[in-house]
């Protein structure tokens, strides 16, 4: 039996400093309500700018946009780096495996992603979403596939899927294959029909599900929650403001839950369907 955290937070836009600050208070309560595994929303470090339109039009950008994204930019971390070093820290402090969005700038390109620490501090993996939506796209670049970690960590094999990623069948279907049982599902999305979503996923991956929305009154509603292989809520949705949801978790309901349903095993039909992923890492320059 493990006990799980998700913290339902916002970030403080721009103020990359005093975010992190803002995630130490929250790992430091994630423990205290005895947590082992702690997670946390998209973008928190860094920030999810909604509403900003950065000046762009079909064909057109404005100075003040661009001044704008250079001010985003300059909030966005490097991964490994001083915040890193600085979350590594936080992990071990408060013994947690912490699962943390951050936006994290490579080059002149910016990434969302999800940092992976283990309660010794190390960083122990990274997800950058494949597939910004929308207007994110003019913000962030893509990720590739050398970047989809499912990682034991003695707890529980663990993984994390940002945002809309979540309604990309292939994605869950390679996620499944690897065998996730924490399935970590950072987001800005407070629609109502978000918890239905992660019910599906707990039931369809046979999976707990550890969703960490942002709360940032007048613009994000939150709507964490946390989910059980069967697809019950353990805990959530939240609404209304800002709260840590904790729930505890027996990975044997896992097994129990495959018992009628595994869908990359006895539930799969490879001689019909069968998915290739291509781990690699695609890069422009070698």
């Amino acid at each position: 039996m493990i006990r799980a955290a998700v913290v339902q937070a916002g970030s403080i836009l721009y103020e990359t400093e005093q975010t992190l600050a803002k995630a130490e208070t929250l790992a430091a309560g994630a423990e205290a309500a005895g947590a082992q595994l702690a997670v946390f929303p998209e973008a928190f470090i860094g920030g999810y700018p909604k509403g900003e339109d950065f000046g762009a039009r079909v064909g057109s950008r404005t100075p003040e946009g661009r001044k704008l994204f250079r001010r985003y930019f300059e909030s966005a971390i490097e991964v490994p780096g001083p915040a890193t070093e600085r979350l590594g820290k936080t992990a071990r402090e408060h013994s947690l495996w912490l699962v943390i969005g951050v936006i994290e700038r490579e080059g002149g390109t910016l990434y969302c992603t999800v940092l992976f620490f283990a309660p010794d501090g190390t960083l122990a993996g990274k997800h950058r979403k494949l597939m910004p939506t929308a207007m994110e796209r003019l913000i962030w670049g893509f990720g590739d596939g050398s970047t989809l970690p499912v990682i034991d960590t003695g707890l529980g094999k663990i993984g994390a899927v940002i945002c809309w990623e979540n309604y990309m069948p292939l994605l869950r279907a390679a996620m499944y294959g690897k065998g996730v049982q924490l399935y970590c599902a950072p987001t800005v999305d407070d629609r109502e029909t978000w918890p239905v979503t992660m019910r599906h996923i707990a039931l369809e991956g046979r999976c707990f599900v550890l969703s960490a929305c942002q709360y940032v009154s007048g613009t994000i509603g939150g709507g964490s929650i946390i989910v059980n292989p069967m697809g019950q809520v353990l805990a959530g949705p939240a609404r209304g403001g800002e709260c840590i949801l904790t729930a505890d978790l027996d990975l044997g309901e896992v097994t129990e839950g495959k018992f009628d349903l595994d869908v990359t095993g006895h539930y799969a039909r490879p001689d019909v369907f069968r998915l290739e992923v291509n781990e690699a890492p695609a890069r422009v320059v070698k």
